[in-house]
């Protein structure tokens, strides 16, 4: 059974991606690339190709709605990253994706979401997985149907977050039909339920309502790396930790912050972590001015202090 960090746009970077491995995710996934932007060999596309060692093992995760496109740009992540594992994005329900024919789009489309992962399969030496929805709408849901042809193409898991693209992350995750496909005749591959785990009882549930092989967790990661110890240590111990002090909560805040900006630089690091402090601060004390303060700060130093001060009122009030 393997916890794995799910893949989210403008969240799991390198610098997020090294801290759910050091908090124990088994597996991390990138946030998705642009296929067509790697083809034509864009710079910035290229920078999220950047692996470390201490984030391994990790999958890149490709979007597009060319098999051509996307074959070639699996060879690309190949030679660039050297990952172990390549995803293909056929669930991202945002309007610039979907209207592009991207992303979850190509739920609607299972004859072209099997010939890319077809052809990806083809064009690479190492395991290819995709994420998927239940459907496009709560009328449309062919995730049966949509895992079978995945299945039928080759790749190595299947990752389902269990809403339609239409509920984007509105409403409760339907995880009975995670446990349908896992269940219907003839599917044999792994499959990995993903959706509404923010704690390790839910990660518990998740598992025993839909007998899924292994589960990422996306969003009850933010600011909260300290989930994937806490949910493996659950399912193989039984045992459930304490969640991390508000001190151990901004001091990693703090780390978080000088990674990102020694990634990415201090201007668009230091705009990047707002929501990410946003995350962490998420029930402490005073969180709602400091956060008022962190989002018209443009420095890591200015950043960092507030950070710090949080930390020196909260002991002078406890």
């Amino acid at each position: 059974m393997g916890v794995f960090l799910a893949p989210m746009a403008g969240v799991t970077d390198l610098p997020f991606r090294i801290l759910a491995r050091e908090f124990g995710a088994d597996l991390v996934v990138s946030e998705m690339v642009s296929a067509q932007a790697l083809v034509y060999d864009n710079q910035k596309t290229l920078q999220m190709l950047t692996l470390h060692d201490r984030e391994r093992p990790t999958a890149i995760q490709i979007f597009g709605h060319d098999p051509k496109v996307c074959a070639q740009a699996a060879k690309i992540v190949l030679d660039t990253a050297a990952p172990e594992m390549i995803d293909l994005n056929f669930g991202c329900p945002t309007p610039k994706i979907v209207k592009n024919g991207d992303g979850a789009a190509l739920m609607k489309d299972i004859r072209l979401l099997g010939e890319i992962a077809e052809a990806v399969v083809k064009a690479v030496p190492i395991p290819v997985t995709a994420k998927i929805r239940l459907g496009w709408d709560a009328e449309t849901i062919n995730c049966v149907e949509v895992a079978s042809r995945l299945q039928d193409a080759g790749v190595h898991w299947i990752t389902i977050h269990g809403r339609t693209r239409e509920q984007f992350y509105s409403g409760s995750a339907n995880w009975d039909w995670i446990r349908k496909v896992k269940t219907a005749p003839g599917i044999h591959v792994p499959i990995v339920g993903n959706g509404d785990v923010f704690s390790p009882r839910d990660a518990r549930e998740l598992i025993t309502k839909t007998s899924c092989d292994h589960i990422a967790i996306g969003r009850g990661a933010q600011g909260n790396p300290w989930i994937f110890g806490q949910v493996k240590t659950y399912l193989e111990e039984g045992v459930i930790l304490p969640d991390p002090s508000v001190d151990e909560r901004i001091a990693l805040a703090i780390r978080h912050l000088h990674m990102k900006v020694e990634y990415d630089g201090e201007t668009r690091g230091v705009r990047e972590m707002r929501p990410h402090l946003a995350w962490y601060l998420k029930g402490v004390p005073y969180a709602a001015e400091a956060r008022r303060v962190i989002n018209g700060t443009t420095t890591l130093n200015a950043m960092e202090k507030v950070l710090k001060e949080l930390c020196q009122v909260k002991a002078i009030m406890s």
